[in-house]
């Protein structure tokens, strides 16, 4: 079979010859000499091409974690104080006023006029201030009065050395048995409530206007506040008439008893105390 193409390799490489002569005879007759060459790559490009890989840097691993040194411990709360021994605190606080020269009481008294009872009663009971008994013999709450306080003590089936604790807002005598003035109330407070810290009674019953405007700091006066339950500092108070209130003779007089009564009727119900036989 007759084929359109040349098989002889002669003749190919005599076609390929022939042509690269004529390509070369083009170039010189345009002013080109010798064969175009490709450009040399530049000496950085040499050295990458020539130069081994650099290596990759491996991510820097973290350092082992050394044994954490432990914070120093801080340093320990102080701790709080101990309560003060009462048994130890009240006979300290009552030398302290025996000695107390704050107010002007201090030249008008015979003594000082501190508590009675059994400081570590339930019940509480305070008053105004020390008359001239009890200026006299140095205890609250000696005279008429302490007397009918100790029978409604005695009608509410307690003892009152055993049960109770008695004390004043003031521990000096005003003269004349005046109102405690302002100052003299404001010397004597400090005092008073330290007494009842050390004491912490579950229910405090406060006799008259005096005893209820300072330990319940108002200006109410005791016919609006009696019967109603208060506090002072957390612990329950009962405000009801003084003792000498009740032995004052008046209209009221009947009506203010049997008030009262009720009053203590309440504090029995709330220190769990069985009402009294009739």
């Amino acid at each position: 079979m007759n084929d359109d193409v040349n098989d002889d390799p002669r003749a190919e490489l005599a076609s390929i010859a022939a042509s690269l002569r004529a390509y070369l005879e083009w170039q010189r007759d345009t002013g080109t000499t010798g064969f175009p060459r490709r450009s040399a790559p530049t000496s950085t490009a040499i050295a990458i091409a020539t130069s081994p890989p650099a290596s990759i840097p491996t991510p820097a691993l973290p350092a082992a974690a050394s044994p954490a040194t432990p914070a120093p411990a801080a340093p320990a709360a102080p701790a709080a104080p101990a309560a003060p021994d009462k048994a130890v605190r009240l006979p300290q606080l009552a030398a302290e006023v025996s000695a107390c020269t704050k107010c002007g009481l201090a030249t008008t008294r015979t003594q000082t006029v501190f508590a009675r009872g059994n400081p570590d009663a339930r019940l509480c009971f305070v008053g105004e201030a020390p008359g001239a008994d009890e200026d006299e013999q140095g205890l609250p709450f000696v005279g008429r009065a302490g007397q009918l306080l100790d029978r409604m003590i005695g009608a509410m089936g307690l003892d009152p050395a055993r049960d109770v604790y008695v004390c004043n807002i003031l521990k000096c005598r005003p003269p004349g048995n005046r109102r405690p003035e302002p100052e003299e109330m404001a010397a004597c407070f400090p005092y008073l409530n330290e007494q009842l810290a050390l004491v912490r009674p579950r229910v405090i019953v406060a006799l008259g206007n005096t005893a209820v405007a300072a330990l319940l700091d108002t200006r109410m006066g005791i016919t609006k506040l009696r019967g109603q339950w208060k506090l002072y500092r957390g612990i329950l108070v009962m405000p009801t008439y003084h003792p000498s209130y009740l032995l004052r003779p008046s209209p009221q007089q009947v009506d203010a008893k049997r008030q009262a009564w009720e009053d203590l009727q309440l504090v029995m119900k709330e220190l769990g105390l069985a009402p009294p036989r009739r």
